[in-house]
């Protein structure tokens, strides 16, 4: 009996490889979260925090609780809880929207600019250590793929959950 089913695009050794892609993403994700929490601790900030500051940072205009959370893979609530910390820290400003009444804009405050910067350097200067490491065709060729999955993900209907399971 094959395992090859008739009715999917791939072949086994491609789930194989996807599923092992999908793995290493979730072991990076947890390294990345680990190895971020120490490198901003020093600032005061948590990886979860500061990959807020860096959602709007990054941004070219204000942003609601819900883009920064699209921008950066989180849930809406996920963001507005940390949101709300880093307003009670300062380090976030709320600005009135005039698109929708209830759903604030965010926007970093002076001193939340300052301490994003100096976490970007705490970054830069760990990832140039890195980069001596790995190729840059590498890391592009990385991005390419994740990419490349997240896009199809993202434009496919949501598993249905399975009953009995």
């Amino acid at each position: 009996m094959s395992n090859k089913s008739p009715h999917s695009p791939l072949k086994p050794d491609g789930i194989a490889a996807l599923t092992a892609l999908a793995l290493a993403v979730f072991r990076l994700n947890g390294a990345l979260l680990q190895w971020g929490d120490a490198l901003v601790e020093p600032l005061g900030l948590t990886s979860a925090r500061w990959q807020m500051l860096g959602a709007i940072a990054l941004a070219d205009r204000p942003l609601t609780a819900p883009e920064v959370g699209a921008a950066m893979g989180v849930t809406r609530q996920g963001a507005q809880k940390q949101l709300n910390a880093l307003l009670e820290l300062g380090l976030v400003q709320t600005l009135a929207n005039p698109a929708h009444r209830r759903s604030l804009l965010y926007t970093l405050t002076a001193r939340g600019r300052r301490l994003y910067g100096r976490a970007e350097r705490l970054w830069a200067a760990r990832m140039a250590e890195l980069a001596r490491q790995l190729p840059a065709a590498r890391a592009l060729a990385a991005t390419a793929a994740l990419d490349s999955v997240l896009g199809h993900l993202s434009n496919s209907p949501e598993p249905e959950p399975e009953n009995g399971s």
